[in-house]
């Protein structure tokens, strides 16, 4: 079972992104769009702007704490 780090962007805003972790992309989004989440709910809908696969979950949590870094949100920034 792969680990993805994921990164959303709002259709109502396109300068706003959420970055977040799950096991399963498709289900994921459903609830974030949904309005399931409440640091999403109010810039519903999303879409998914990037997905990366890890195997490991513990090497998928460091990645997503890293772009949830000043540094990790401009690496974002100019690669996805």
């Amino acid at each position: 079972m792969y680990h993805y780090v994921y990164i959303l962007v709002s259709d109502k805003d396109a300068s706003i992104h959420y970055t977040g972790l799950t096991q399963d992309l498709q289900a994921r989004l459903v609830k974030h769009n949904q309005g399931g989440c409440p640091h999403t709910a109010k810039d519903r809908p999303w879409r998914l702007e990037t997905a990366i696969a890890f195997a490991s979950r513990e090497k998928a949590a460091a990645f997503e704490q890293y772009l949830k870094s000043g540094s990790g949100r401009e690496f974002a920034r100019r690669h996805f």
